[in-house]
């Protein structure tokens, strides 16, 4: 089971005492915030939920799984999660 962006809205505006109209702004705003700053190579982080950090990845030689050409794949960025305590208590 998991919980979509409108259940998430709904519960978190019960939780919060909010509209479902404000409980979606501010989880957009949550959202613009995490991705603006990821974005910039800052990392977020919210104590006892997550962490969210850009990280790098190398330039690597990889294979095409159809051909078994070698392919250069080069250097980017990634996205790294990292589950806070709260978080790994509550699936633990």
């Amino acid at each position: 089971m998991s919980l979509n962006r409108t259940e998430l809205v709904a519960a978190v505006a019960e939780k919060a005492s909010l509209t479902k109209v404000q409980a979606d702004a501010a989880l957009s705003a949550l959202q613009d915030v995490i991705v603006e700053s990821v974005g910039k190579g800052e990392a977020v982080k919210i104590t006892g939920l997550l962490s969210v950090e850009r990280v790098e990845r190398a330039a690597r030689t990889g294979r095409n799984p159809r051909t078994g050409e070698e392919i250069a794949i080069p250097a980017g960025f990634g996205v790294k999660l990292t589950a806070g305590s709260a978080l790994k208590k509550a699936v633990g």
